[in-house]
């Protein structure tokens, strides 16, 4: 197949004929030098290949023209890296086999930012080996030594009864088990490099010696095949990187996001706890319910002026509601449910059908549309214990959820409007997002053809909006497409949080309807929107996005007054007093302890602003103010003060510091 000539289309549109049997190193060769050395694989057509397959053997069957696009894979694309980092999956596997030669494989795929391996780790006389942390730097030593060794990667084609008899004889069991789970007669590839080799697609690197910087993360417990009645293995986890800059920059990132974990954060700054009692339905402390109204409220605040109505609807609703929505048939392991007198019943998960009650109670006119609905009630959805994590994923939830009823002309100005809103809140807080359209999953309902036509209408509402999207296939939920807005925090990290769904099947199942201007009935479009998602899960993004120290706006004690002995305590109250009075979230921290200690627990704590009150401010009217990024400020009017914070938290303005974090070279210092 490789005779005849290829017309490779490059990416910058240059089209480039060779014959069939050059490698793809050979044209990356022929482009020029340093293209070859920075070369890791090949793209041809919509193949990920090694750099020495011939091209007129992996290019597909020509398209019209005959052209085949090309391109050579470099560690800065994303697919280049996948191949570099699962080239340094092998080189861990090889360097474990070293150590314990008895160690029997089974998978090493890459995940994001990263890799692992699953092993049954043995020594040479067959007895198990327990890994740990301790044993990672042992591994990664003999790792630099395979990629020092610089071994040539190559590929190799056998039949699949040759396959598996290589990997019986060798003592293999899981790979003889996914060889028996291959088609008969079908190639099975494997791929070497000095000693060792692997059952394995590729493609891979030209050689271990490609691999510049990469480090072990962790060991951990992995069932083979993610089923509790198979073995126990080993996952090495880790992760590879062009560069060590990059790695260093990584593996700080990572310390830094154990620093913010939510989970550590939010009982330690008095925001919420989770117990054993209600596992996945955080119990929310003084602070963090502030916190929680705060983003409820400035919800509301921007809602109300765009015709937003607030309902609320019932948290139990018998059955048949969920069979006419279609969540008893496509939801119903995520929902609660309970038999009472021979009635099945079940707490909402969402709201929409009850708001689909509530639309379809009287008569609508043309004029009526839009409707929005919205409801910040309890959500109960049931998720498995092994998935609950902190905030990020809860059995309670609340959304600031809404359901726009209108036509279907309106589509594009209603989506234009959750743009808006979407903007405001994401914009005010520090935070970009990126948009992916959620199409059609195997488990839906409707007409496939609504489901066509619901999703073009929702692409073409983001194209006129002058968004960019990015595809997100089988996606969607099951009764209709939706966008999803992944937001970017301050680790560069991303978060998927707000959604807006377009929907055509709930209004005909609820038979929703309104009159038309032509005096006929017309079945409206439905739009689901949160734009938080669920405060719960916003939350632990927002606490991990400032790293607890959140604006003076949104901090949940935006002033702590510290009266530096008892007898200062009265005017402390009075300082206390006067900011409430402007509308100011302010406490009192007159405790037993010096005011040294006191002062250090304020900024553990991570609040805005420390007014201290000692002889000459109560005699002054001053306090002396002590901000949390810019340090002692010295003594200021009471009055002056008041205003001054007033001004900041109604502005809404970014914390002083960021969100950013600190630097590498600032990692020892305290961010708080």
């Amino acid at each position: 197949m490789a005779a005849g000539t290829v017309a490779l289309v490059l990416p910058d549109g240059a089209v480039r004929e060779v014959q069939g049997a050059t490698t793809a190193a050979e044209v990356a060769g022929a482009i020029g030098p340093r293209l070859l050395r920075d070369a890791l694989a090949a793209r041809v057509g919509d193949r990920v290949v090694d750099l020495s397959r011939r091209v007129g053997d992996v290019a597909p069957a020509p398209a019209e023209g005959g052209r085949c696009p090309f391109a050579i894979l470099t560690v800065r694309d994303p697919q280049g890296l996948e191949v570099y980092r699962h080239t340094t999956t092998h080189i861990l596997a090889q360097a474990v086999r070293r150590l314990w030669p008895g160690t029997r494989l089974a998978i090493g795929p890459v995940i994001e930012d990263g890799f692992y391996y699953d092993m049954d780790v043995r020594d040479a006389a067959g007895n198990a080996v327990r890994l740990s942390a301790e044993d990672l730097p042992r591994i990664e030593a003999v790792m630099a030594d395979v990629i020092r060794e610089d071994l040539p990667v190559s590929r190799e084609v056998m039949a699949r009864a040759d396959a598996r008899a290589l990997f019986e004889k060798d003592g293999e069991d899981f790979k003889v088990e996914i060889v028996d789970g291959l088609p008969a007669g079908a190639e099975v590839t494997l791929y070497r490099q000095g000693e060792f080799y692997d059952l394995c697609r590729g493609p891979h690197l030209p050689s271990t010696g490609r691999v510049r910087a990469f480090r072990l993360l962790s060991v951990a417990g992995a069932y083979w095949r993610g089923d509790e009645r198979r073995p126990m293995l080993q996952r090495v986890y880790g992760t590879a990187f062009a560069g060590q800059e990059e790695l260093e920059r990584y593996l700080w990132v990572q310390e830094e996001a154990k620093r913010r974990d939510h989970r550590r954060l939010g009982p330690e700054l008095g925001l919420f706890q989770l117990r054993d009692e209600a596992p996945g339905f955080p119990f929310w402390l003084p602070r963090g319910y502030t916190l929680w109204r705060i983003l409820e409220n400035w919800s509301r605040q921007l809602q109300e002026p765009l015709g937003y109505t607030e309902v609320r609807t019932p948290i139990i609703l018998r059955s048949e509601l969920w069979e006419r929505s279609g969540h008893w048939g496509h939801y119903r392991d995520n929902m609660f449910t309970m038999e009472r007198e021979g009635e099945r019943f079940a707490v909402k998960p969402m709201n929409c059908p009850a708001h689909c009650l509530l639309f379809g109670s009287e008569t609508r006119s043309y004029r009526d549309l839009p409707v929005r609905f919205a409801e910040y009630g309890q959500l109960a959805r049931y998720e498995r214990s092994g998935t609950l994590h902190g905030l990020l994923r809860v059995r309670s939830l609340h959304q600031d959820d809404a359901h726009i009823y209108c036509a279907p002309e309106q589509i594009g100005a209603e989506m234009a409007g959750i743009f808006g809103l979407f903007d405001r809140i994401y914009g005010t807080l520090g935070m970009t997002y990126e948009i992916r359209l959620a199409t059609r999953p195997e488990d839906f309902i409707g007409d496939p053809e609504v489901w066509r036509k619901a999703e073009e209408d929702l692409a073409a509402a983001v194209g006129a909006a002058g968004r960019d999207f990015a595809l997100a296939p089988g996606e969607g939920a099951f009764y209709g497409p939706k966008l999803e807005f992944h937001v970017t925090d301050a680790l560069g990290r991303k978060w998927q949080c707000a959604t807006a769904q377009l929907d055509f099947n709930f209004p005909e199942r609820f038979d929703l309807s309104y009159v038309g201007s032509d005096g006929q009935r017309h079945r409206p479009v439905m739009i689901h929107r949160a734009i938080f998602g669920s405060l719960e899960r916003f939350i632990g993004v927002l606490i991990e996005h400032f790293g607890g120290a959140f604006p003076a706006w949104l901090a949940p004690v935006q002033a702590l007054v510290l009266p530096i002995a008892d007898r200062h305590g009265p005017y402390a109250d009075r300082v206390a007093a006067a900011l409430r009075e402007a509308g100011l979230r302010a406490a009192v921290d007159g405790g037993g302890e010096k005011i040294g200690r006191r002062i250090v627990a304020g900024r553990l704590q991570k609040v805005p602003y420390m007014l201290i009150a000692g002889d000459r401010e109560a005699e002054a009217g001053t306090v002396a103010v002590r901000c949390r990024s810019r340090g002692d400020l010295g003594p200021r009017p009471l009055e002056q003060v008041v205003e001054a914070l007033r001004a900041e938290a109604a502005s809404r303005a970014p914390a002083p510091e960021g969100a950013a974090p600190r630097t590498p070279a600032q990692s020892g210092t305290d961010g708080g």
